[in-house]
C-alpha cells in the first residue's frame, strides 16, 4: 500500500492511504462517443524562463502542445484558448493568437483533431469610453483570426460588453452582427459571474432566468449560426430548463463543473454534449465513461465519472475563478508536466489545504495515474513550503 502524510483541516499531520485503482489510459476515438465532448485544455508554463512572471507569460510550447494530442488520443475535442488557458487571467490575446497557430498546426497533422477557439474581446480594456462599435469590431478582430487560421470559433463572453451594455438591446446588436458574419456555426458561451464577476448581469439582467429569455432570443434569430451554447452557471436546473427551450438544430455543452455526469447522461427530454475544464483533469475517466456510455452502459458512464464529481467540485469551490491551479496541479501528479507553476504565479491561489484534499479526491475518483509519482510530487511541494510531514 502506498500511503502519504498529509495535513488536515485541524492542522494536524496524519498518513493516508491512497486506496484508488487508476483508470487506464485507454485510447478512443470521438466516434465511439455519442456526445461531442471538448476538454477545455490548459496551457503549460515555462518555469525556466527569464522573465517576471505576473508581467510576461512564458509558456513551455512542446508540452503544452504534446497535452493537446493525449486529448486528441481519448477521443475527446480541445477547446482552446479559453478560461482554463488561463485567457484574460494571465494569458493576453499576443500569446492566445500564438496558441491558437500552433495547436490549428498540430491539428492539422491528424485526422481526428476536433478542435474549436475562443473568440473574445479581451484586448480591449472595459471602461466607460468603451463603445458598443468598438466591442463589435473587437470580436471581428478576433473572430477574424479564429477563421483566418481555418478554425471553429467558440463565441466567449465580454466583460467590455458586460460592462458597456445599458440593455439587452445592446447584446442582441453586438451578437446579431457577429453571428451574421461568421464562416460557420460557432459555439456560444455564457459564463456566469462565478467564473468570471466582471460578467455578472451579462445578457442585460442580473436574473439568470430573465437574462435566459435574451440570450436565447439571440440564438432563435441565429439558429443557422449556432452550433451550440455552453453555460456555465453550476446549476443543473437552469442548464436542462435552458436545453428544452433551444431550437431543434442548437446543442446544448455543458459547463457545469458541478453536475455534468446527470447533464450528459440526459433525461427522457434530452441531454447535453460537454465543453469541461475538468474534462482536462480527469480525461482518461470522462473517455472511458464516454466510451461506455456509447455502448449503452449507463451504470458503467456513472460507476467511471460519478466519483469524479467530489474532486471537481472541490476544484471548481468558491472563489470558483482559481480553478485553474487545481487543474494544473493534477497534471503535476500525473506527470504530465514536470513542474507546479503557473503563468502569473496562479499555483499561489490555493492553499496546502486545498491540495491535500484535491490529492485525496483524486485518489478516490481513481485519476492519479501513477500513485508512486503522485506521492512523490506531493511530498515535494509540502517540503518545498517547509510543512513536515515526517
Amino acid at each position: 500500500m502506498v500511503s502519504i502524510n498529509l495535513p488536515n483541516p485541524d492542522r494536524s499531520i496524519t498518513p493516508y492511504v491512497l486506496t484508488g485503482e487508476p483508470i487506464p489510459f485507454v485510447k478512443h476515438k470521438a466516434s465511439d462517443f455519442n456526445r461531442i465532448a471538448y476538454a477545455a485544455a490548459h496551457v503549460v508554463a515555462d518555469p525556466l524562463a527569464s522573465n517576471d512572471p505576473w508581467l510576461t507569460p512564458a509558456i513551455d510550447w512542446d508540452t503544452t502542445l504534446k497535452f493537446r494530442h493525449r486529448l486528441w488520443d481519448l477521443g475527446l475535442g480541445v477547446a482552446e484558448a479559453m478560461d482554463t488557458a488561463q485567457r484574460g487571467m494571465g494569458l493576453g490575446w499576443a500569446e492566445a493568437q500564438e496558441l491558437i497557430r500552433r495547436a490549428q498546426a498540430e491539428a492539422r497533422t491528424r485526422d481526428d483533431a476536433l478542435i474549436a477557439y475562443g473568440a473574445g474581446t479581451d484586448h480591449l480594456m472595459p471602461g466607460p469610453d468603451v463603445t458598443i462599435d468598438q466591442i463589435i469590431r473587437a470580436y471581428e478582430e478576433q473572430v477574424g483570426f479564429v477563421e483566418a487560421q481555418g478554425g471553429r470559433v467558440i463565441l466567449m463572453a465580454s466583460r467590455a460588453l458586460a460592462a458597456a451594455a445599458k440593455s439587452p438591446d445592446d447584446y442582441a446588436r453586438v451578437y446579431g452582427h457577429i453571428l451574421s458574419q461568421v464562416k460557420q456555426p460557432v459555439v456560444m458561451h455564457w459564463l456566469g459571474e462565478m467564473f468570471d464577476p466582471a460578467l455578472q448581469g451579462y445578457w442585460g439582467d442580473i436574473d439568470h432566468d430573465r437574462a435566459m429569455n435574451t440570450c436565447l432570443d439571440v440564438i432563435a434569430a441565429h439558429a443557422d449560426k449556432v452550433d451550440g451554447i455552453k453555460i456555465s452557471l453550476l446549476s443543473a436546473e437552469k442548464e436542462i430548463a435552458m436545453r428544452r427551450r433551444l431550437p431543434a438544430s442548437v446543442k446544448m455543452y455543458t459547463g457545469d463543473d458541478f453536475n455534468y455526469a446527470e447533464l450528459i447522461a440526459g433525461d427522457n427530454q434530452g441531454y447535453s454534449h460537454a465543453l469541461l475544464g475538468i474534462f482536462d483533469a480527469i480525461a482518461p475517466a470522462a473517455s472511458a465513461g464516454l466510451a461506455a456510455l456509447g455502448k449503452g452502459n449507463n451504470n458503467e458512464f456513472f460507476d467511471l465519472l460519478e466519483p469524479t464529481v467530489p474532486l471537481s467540485r472541490h476544484i471548481f469551490a468558491a472563489p470558483t475563478r482559481f480553478y485553474k491551479t487545481g487543474v494544473v496541479f493534477l497534471a503535476y501528479l500525473n506527470g504530465l508536466q514536470d513542474h507546479f507553476q503557473m503563468i502569473g504565479g496562479q499555483q499561489s491561489t490555493r492553499s496546502l489545504q486545498h491540495l491535500a484534499e484535491l490529492f485525496r479526491l483524486a485518489d478516490r475518483a481513481r485519476v492519479l495515474s501513477d500513485p508512486d509519482v503522485a506521492v512523490s510530487r506531493m511530498k515535494a511541494v509540502l517540503d518545498v513550503n517547509s510543512v513536515l510531514t515526517k
